[in-house]
């Protein structure tokens, strides 16, 4: 991958004297670096010295220490600081929690706490359901996790999951306004991960479990199903189907093709990989042939590049540089590539496009990015608005259509399958969905 992007933004100082004009230096070193100046500013210019901070999107991490040392080759540009903006977004965490009630008077804290409160504690103690209507537990979600899995860096633990967890929570807030919490475990144990879920359900309407690794996630998500009464959702599994589906029938609908008569190949057969090859089923798909780092799944004798060969559709939800540009070559006339490995994908989308009449990646900053952020807020606000606590798998396709279905015909082309998150449509629509289960 070549391109740059937000998530390696970096804000650096330089300081030159005036006679060098160091506007210019920093910008020629910063574009001879292969960088993206998203803003310059002069804070200090004196007779003898300007002072430019410079800010600009880098591909990588050793990228953006590399374009600091290009400037700094420079004689008459001195850096006096380096600020990685994305580390400045996380300092102190990315959310809090605020009062929904004022607090400012003695009268204020009669009611909200002692001695009012006890009426409220007592009047749950004689009815539990009304935990629903008098607590934040009709609007709560708690976002689990063991760290076993977590994006493309593998076991890392609780403690380097939480940023992510506290992600998943701004992003159910920001888009459909669910209030969230991560639930990081300092354990492994399958059985110690479901007997503590188990044990703080009662503050939860709901259960998201996220980035716990396979073949563990799948016994753990059963087995809290069916141990509670409030709905429990593995977004790696189910959020990442719903939005790969929801996709491909957007992408068959512009090549004109049908998904039960395509030939699907797979790169990854984890918990998102098995959940996509089962909602596919689900949806009609008849022609799967799936591969993970041991080779394929099932009987098939060939590798993945010999099964790419006439293939309509390559998924991947597995690693970088799995295909190459000749397996795409190879695929059928229209067709269609989802590489979406991140950060790095299973092929460069600039050169399957070469090929393919529709390429999809998980990367915001390529076209039809395939993010889970389109599902699960939905997902969540249905199932708390309408009290529903099991999920099934014809909620998951209804869903995966109210998604594909914000894309008009008229909007349908080779880069836009999918609808952006920021579509208010989105989540409503979803919403709605998922309501009609309940």
């Amino acid at each position: 991958m070549s391109s740059t992007s937000p998530g390696y933004g970096i804000t650096i100082r330089v300081e030159g004297p005036p006679s060098a004009q160091p506007v210019a230096e920093v910008t020629n070193a910063i574009v001879a670096a292969g960088a993206s100046i998203t803003a310059l500013d002069v804070v200090e210019s004196h007779l003898d010295r300007v002072v430019i901070d410079v800010t600009c999107d880098a591909i990588d991490a050793d990228h953006a220490e590399a374009i600091s040392a290009a400037i700094s080759l420079r004689p008459d540009l001195t850096v006096r600081k380096v600020s990685d903006r994305t580390f400045l977004l996380h300092l102190g965490g990315k959310i809090e929690i605020q009062s929904k009630v004022p607090l400012k008077t003695r009268d204020d804290l009669s009611r909200a706490y002692t001695p009012g409160v006890a009426r409220i504690s007592q009047a749950i103690a004689n009815d539990p359901s009304d935990a629903r209507r008098l607590t934040i537990k009709r609007n709560t979600v708690a976002v689990v996790t063991d760290g076993s899995a977590v994006l493309g860096l593998g076991n890392i633990g609780p403690a380097a999951a939480l940023p992510v967890m506290e992600g998943k929570a701004a992003l159910f807030k920001r888009f459909a306004d669910v209030d969230a919490w991560p639930v990081c475990l300092d354990t492994q144990d399958v059985e110690e991960i479901v007997r503590t879920v188990q044990i703080i359900a009662p503050v939860y309407g709901g259960i998201n479990l996220e980035d716990i690794s396979a073949p563990r996630c799948f016994e753990i998500e059963a087995r809290l199903r069916d141990l509670l009464d409030i709905p429990v959702f593995h977004d790696d599994q189910h959020g990442t189907a719903i939005v790969v589906l929801a996709a491909l029938k957007n992408a068959l609908k512009f090549v004109k093709k049908d998904l039960a008569s395509a030939k699907i190949v797979m790169s990854g057969a984890g918990a998102a990989g098995t959940a996509v090859a089962n909602l596919l089923r689900t949806a009609g798909a008849t022609s799967i042939l799936a591969f993970d780092i041991t080779g394929a799944v099932g009987d098939y004798q060939g590798t993945i590049h010999d099964a790419m060969a006439g293939a309509d559709i390559f998924i991947g939800v597995s690693a970088p540089n799995v295909i190459t540009e000749e397996d795409v070559k190879s695929m059928a006339a229209g067709s269609i590539v989802f590489a979406l490995a991140n950060p790095d994908p299973e092929i460069d989308p600039v050169i399957a496009r070469k090929y393919a009449a529709v390429v999809a990646t998980g990367r915001s900053d390529q076209p039809n990015q395939i993010n889970n952020v389109l599902a699960f807020p939905g997902i969540f606000r249905g199932l708390l608005d309408g009290r529903i606590t099991k999920i099934t798998d014809a909620m998951l396709v209804a869903a995966s259509d109210a998604i594909s279905q914000c894309v008009s015909a008229d909007q349908l082309n080779a880069n836009f399958i999918i609808p952006s998150v920021f579509d208010p449509r989105v989540v409503a629509d979803v919403a709605a969905a998922v309501r009609k289960f309940g």
